[in-house]
């Protein structure tokens, strides 16, 4: 737990709380509107938020060489992650556009 200083702890622990925050505030959007497309934005957001915590664990645990392994699953999930975010993203744009298209 000593590979990080105490302000960098802060910034990372603060950073996944918020990204889960985000999380269910997408998805209690997607409530609210009653548009099924955010709920599955903010299970687009899962991949990046384990990659978020692959970090955090590896950093406890003094960035052990046994536990190496999880900077590739980090790297792993941060590109899955980028990937369904965007492509969740498409969707409620190609989602919207067509509803313009069909009110028109």
């Amino acid at each position: 737990m000593h590979a990080l200083s105490i302000p960098t702890w802060i910034i990372h622990i603060s950073s996944v709380v918020e990204w889960i925050a985000a999380i269910w505030l997408i998805w209690t959007y997607g409530d609210v509107t009653e548009n099924k497309n955010w709920r599955w934005f903010s299970l687009a957001m899962l991949p990046a938020l384990i990659s978020a915590m692959c970090a955090i664990t590896w950093h406890f645990f003094d960035n052990a060489p046994q536990l190496e392994w999880m900077v590739t699953l980090q790297a792993s999930m941060t590109i899955v992650g980028n990937f369904t975010v965007w492509l969740a993203a498409w969707w409620i744009w190609h989602q919207h556009k067509a509803a313009q298209s069909d009110a028109a």
